[in-house]
C-alpha cells in the first residue's frame, strides 16, 4: 500500500519535507504522523492512510513533494477507508464542478515533483466563481479564469489569485528553453565566487523566506508608503501592568504590554474606520472590514510569522493575554495553522523586546497599514511646566498613501497616543 500526500487544503497543492518520523521496518497504525511537511508558513504532521510495516520510504527531508507523490510504501495493513480514486488516463483529469478535485493515482517523478510549484500552471476548472467585475476585467485583458486556481471557499477567484496566474504565465514565458544561454544578468548572479576572498557558509533559502520575500516584494513595489513617526507615553500602562500583574498570574497568564497595545489599536481602528479597510483595485472600491482582526508580527528562528487575534475589540483583556501566549507559542514552534495567520485587518509590528528603536515597517497586504514599535525608555518630559520622568516608546505608524490622506493619518496617530496615555483602569481590572 503506497501511501501519498493528500490535498493540503484550497491554494496548496505542494510542500517541503522538514523530517521523517518513521524507518524502514516500522511498524506503524492507520492514522500516525509519518513525517512533517511545510508549506507556506505552517507546518503540519501527514498521518498514514493505511497500518503496517514501512517497506521503503520514497522521500527524504528537503524533498519538495506534491498531493498525490508516494510517500513511503507499507505491507500487512488493510487498505485505507476512502473513496475509490479516479482511473487512470493520459490525459489531464479536469473538475466539471468548483469542488476541489481528488488525488490523482499516477505518483509524480521526481523532476516534476522539484518544479510543481514554479512551473505548472493551475489545473483548469469549469464554471469558474469570480465577481462580476473580475469576469469584466479578465474578458477585458483576455485571462480565461478557467485556467485560474481559486484559493477562496468553494474556489472563488480572487484578484490575488489572477496576480499569482499573470505571475506564473510570466515566469514560464521569461524562463530560457533547455540548451539556451543564460543572460548576463543571470550569469553575474548566479556564477560569482564568494569563496575566492574567504570562507563562506550556504544556507538554502526556505519555502517560508521565499514567501516572506515574495509578500514583502509585493507590498514595496505596490503600496504608496508613507511612515508617521511619534512617541507613547507607555507610564500609566506600565503601572497598569504592575498593579494587576498578580491577580494575571493566579489565572496562569503572564500579564505582557501587548495586550494593551491590542486594546488600545482596536479602540483607535473604531474611530477611524479607514485603517480597518482594503482596497479593491479591480472593483475600485475601499473595503472597510466591520471586524478587527489584529495580526501580530513573531520573530522565530526560521522567519517572520503573523498570527491573527480576532475580534479584538469583543474580547477582554484576560482573554487576549491567554491567546497571545497560545499562537506566539505555537508561531516559534511552527506548529501554527494557516488559518490562523489569515483575515487580518491590521497589523501590529513590536521591537521592544528585542531592542530596536525607531523603523519602517512594511504593510502587509491586503491591509491598509502597520504599526510598529519600538524599545520604550525613561525619559524627561515636560507637564504642566514641570519636568517629570516618564516612559516613552517610539512608534512608527506606516500606511497606504492611495487610500489614506496625511490628515487622516495624524488625528490616528493622536487618538493612538491619547488612548494609550489615558488608558482605562477598569478594562484591565479582573
Amino acid at each position: 500500500m503506497d501511501v501519498k500526500l493528500p490535498k493540503l487544503g484550497e491554494g496548496a497543492d505542494s510542500g517541503v519535507v522538514v523530517g521523517i518520523f518513521v524507518n524502514v521496518g516500522d511498524t506503524i497504525a492507520k492514522d500516525q504522523a509519518v513525517l512533517e511537511l511545510e508549506n507556506e508558513k505552517a507546518v503540519a504532521s501527514i498521518p498514514s492512510t493505511a497500518g503496517g510495516v514501512v517497506e521503503k520510504i520514497h522521500v527524504k527531508a528537503g524533498d519538495r513533494v506534491s498531493v498525490g507523490q508516494r510517500l513511503i510504501t507499507v505491507s500487512g495493513g488493510a487498505a485505507p477507508v476512502a473513496t475509490a480514486a479516479p482511473a487512470k488516463s493520459p490525459a489531464r483529469k479536469i473538475s466539471t464542478t468548483v469542488t476541489p478535485a481528488p488525488v490523482a493515482d499516477e505518483p509524480l517523478d521526481q523532476e516534476e515533483a522539484e518544479t510543481a510549484e514554479d512551473t505548472e500552471l493551475p489545473t483548469p476548472v469549469a464554471a469558474p466563481v469570480a465577481s462580476p467585475s473580475l469576469r469584466r476585467m479578465a474578458r477585458e485583458l483576455g485571462i480565461d479564469l478557467s485556467k485560474v486556481r481559486g484559493s477562496e471557499a468553494g474556489g472563488r477567484i480572487t484578484t490575488s489569485d489572477v496576480r499569482a496566474y499573470l505571475a506564473k504565465l510570466a515566469k514560464a514565458v521569461a524562463k530560457p528553453a533547455p540548451g539556451a544561454p543564460l543572460t548576463q544578468e543571470k550569469v553575474t548572479a548566479n556564477q560569482v565566487d564568494f569563496s575566492q576572498w574567504g570562507p563562506i557558509l550556504k544556507k538554502p533559502v526556505t519555502p517560508l523566506r521565499k514567501v516572506i520575500a515574495r509578500r514583502m516584494s509585493e507590498s514595496w513595489t505596490t503600496v504608496a508608503r508613507v511612515t508617521q513617526f511619534d512617541d507613547i507615553d507607555f507610564t500609566r500602562i506600565g503601572d497598569l501592568r504592575k498593579k494587576f500583574a498578580a491577580d494575571y498570574e493566579k489565572q496562569g497568564v503572564k500579564l505582557t504590554l501587548t495586550p494593551f497595545v491590542l486594546k488600545a489599536v482596536a479602540a483607535t481602528l473604531k474611530q477611524h474606520a479607514i485603517f480597518n479597510a482594503s482596497l479593491d483595485e479591480i472593483a475600485n472600491e475601499i473595503i472597510l472590514k466591520e471586524y478587527i482582526h489584529l495580526g501580530i508580527a513573531v520573530d522565530t528562528d526560521q522567519g517572520l510569522m503573523v498570527p491573527v487575534i480576532r475580534d479584538v475589540d469583543k474580547k477582554p483583556l484576560l482573554e487576549l493575554a491567554k491567546e497571545l501566549e497560545q499562537l506566539a507559542a505555537k508561531a516559534r514552534d511552527r506548529k501554527i495553522t494557516a488559518d490562523e495567520m489569515k483575515g487580518g485587518t491590521f497589523t501590529i509590528s513590536n521591537q521592544g523586546a528585542i531592542g530596536g528603536g525607531h523603523f519602517t515597517p512594511i504593510i502587509n497586504l491586503p491591509e491598509v497599514a502597520i504599526l510598529g514599535l519600538g524599545r520604550g525608555a525613561l525619559k524627561p518630559v515636560v507637564r504642566d511646566g514641570k519636568i517629570e520622568v516618564r516612559l516613552l516608546t517610539p512608534m512608527a505608524l506606516s500606511y497606504d498613501h492611495r487610500v489614506i490622506d496625511g490628515g487622516s493619518a495624524a488625528r490616528f496617530t493622536v487618538d493612538l497616543v491619547r488612548a494609550f496615555a489615558d488608558f482605562n483602569e477598569s478594562a484591565v481590572a479582573l
